[in-house]
């Protein structure tokens, strides 16, 4: 799940190189924090974050499919 966050998050962003995916545990569920450079934040927002929101739902149902709750977030400076 982690390499599909990173995989997508490359893509929109105008730095990939800048890209850090981390899991964390929280209660059971794995969360993945997104890091980008300065200004991409935006791109992964989306307007009205719908971008984020659509990487959040496809995150969703692959996790259903293998069994796992996990979360996204954007983690920003």
């Amino acid at each position: 799940m982690q390499a599909f966050v990173e995989f997508v998050v490359r893509g929109l962003v105008d730095r990939p190189t800048d890209v850090r995916v981390t899991s964390v545990q929280r209660h059971g569920i794995t969360v993945y924090e997104v890091e980008v450079g300065p200004g991409d934040a935006g791109k992964i927002i989306g307007r009205r974050g719908a971008t984020i929101q659509a990487i959040r739902s496809i995150l969703q149902v692959g996790a259903m499919k293998a069994g796992i709750r996990c979360q996204l977030e954007l983690v920003e400076d």
